[in-house]
């Protein structure tokens, strides 16, 4: 039996309206199989606990002819279709409670993409939201994770590029089908993860499905499915960052959080993921420890004395590219960049907050590791 022919059931199930993945499993369960269920008529159906009359008139009207012009879809853009019970399917989301029955994969998947961390937070997030999503999908990238994300605006967009420019790998979950570029401007995002084959991006909604809000908080739980842990950077409340770090939970996952201004609304859904609990995240050295095993057979690279972050201004370059020399103390920093002591000063406590330098007894400033 082809590929194709093995996916068809499949799809005769999942294209049809409101079955969703607890649909899928009580049909296969009910009849042995997706083939069986696929074949069985409509009266069979509506016995089904869950189905129905209205679910079973949506069974009905999948057609051979949407199945085909699905798999010509997904053929026009390289989208691979893989069954759960498939070996390319990813071991760890198959243990999930509702694992997709089906899963639309544009790109590649690895092996090395089990050892995953997901990155999540807000759309509407303060530059320091952005800056710390990017420092940490950098962080991660270079340290041999995947980063998982859901390829939105913000907190998403600026993890994906970070592990990008790191050189890593990355794995963007989509909330609508992959024949839509949601949101509109991440287009050369998505297609740098495909190009320079970084990765892949993946849904769980047939090729057309178009951008619903309800389709995001459920594919949430494929985020963190995929991954080891789930790092919440900026998350307001409620927020969308919050269903993941709840779904990472229930899944058994770690949760971890960066925190943010103590004034600020859009660090109140992180402060509240540290009270209850979740790992407090500031290096990757806070990451790779409550990972375990997993996270000991992590290498982190040795940092570069020549390798500057990318998003510091001209002041915070000059003052790193110092530090990577040796630590210095402030009067030092101030007379080989030339820069008056209190723009110094300022600069240097941004890059302290920023996780680069490290503040030492004496005034002595250092270059943190892997930074």
């Amino acid at each position: 039996m082809t590929v194709r022919e093995q996916v068809r059931p499949y799809l005769r199930l999942t294209l049809a309206e409101n079955v969703g993945p607890k649909t899928f499993r009580s049909l296969v369960d009910a009849f042995g199989g997706a083939e069986e269920a696929a074949d069985a008529s409509m009266g069979a159906w509506q016995r089904v606990e869950g189905v129905g009359p209205k679910k079973a008139l949506a069974l009905q009207a999948v057609t051979d002819g949407m199945i085909e012009e699905e798999l010509a879809e997904a053929d026009r853009l390289g989208v691979r279709i893989f069954r759960l019970e498939d070996d390319e399917y990813p071991a760890a989301l198959k243990k999930i409670p509702d694992p997709p029955p089906l899963l639309y994969v544009r790109g590649r998947l690895e092996p090395a993409d089990a050892v995953a961390l997901g990155v999540v937070g807000s759309r509407r997030c303060t530059h320091y939201g952005l800056e710390q999503a990017e420092r940490f999908g950098g962080l991660l990238g270079r340290a041999g994770l995947t980063v998982v994300s859901g390829g939105a605006r913000g907190i998403d967009t600026a993890a994906h590029n970070g592990a990008l420019r790191a050189g890593g790998r990355t794995v963007a979950v989509m909330g609508c089908g992959l024949s839509t570029n949601y949101p509109p401007e991440n287009a050369a995002l998505f297609e740098r993860i495909i190009a320079e084959d970084r990765g892949a991006l993946i849904s769980e909604l047939p090729m057309k499905t178009a951008v619903l809000s309800g389709n995001f908080p459920t594919r949430n739980r494929i985020i963190s499915g995929l991954s080891l842990g789930v790092l919440v950077i900026e998350a307001a409340l409620p927020s969308g960052a919050l269903i993941t770090a709840r779904e990472a939970a229930e899944q058994g996952r770690e949760v971890f959080a960066v925190p943010g201004r103590v004034d600020s609304p859009m660090s109140a859904g992180t402060h509240q993921l540290l009270r209850d609990g979740a790992h407090l995240v500031a290096d990757l050295d806070d990451v790779l420890g409550p990972l375990g095993d997993a996270g000991r057979a992590i290498h982190p690279p040795a940092p570069d004395a020549e390798a500057i972050p990318s998003g510091l201004d001209d002041l915070e370059t000059a003052l790193l590219a110092v530090l990577s020399e040796g630590p210095c103390n402030l009067d030092d920093l101030t007379r080989r960049t030339g820069t008056p002591i209190g723009q110094a000063a300022a600069a240097m406590t941004m890059l302290v907050l920023k996780g680069y330098v490290r503040q030492q007894p004496g005034n002595i400033f250092a270059r943190k590791k892997n930074k």
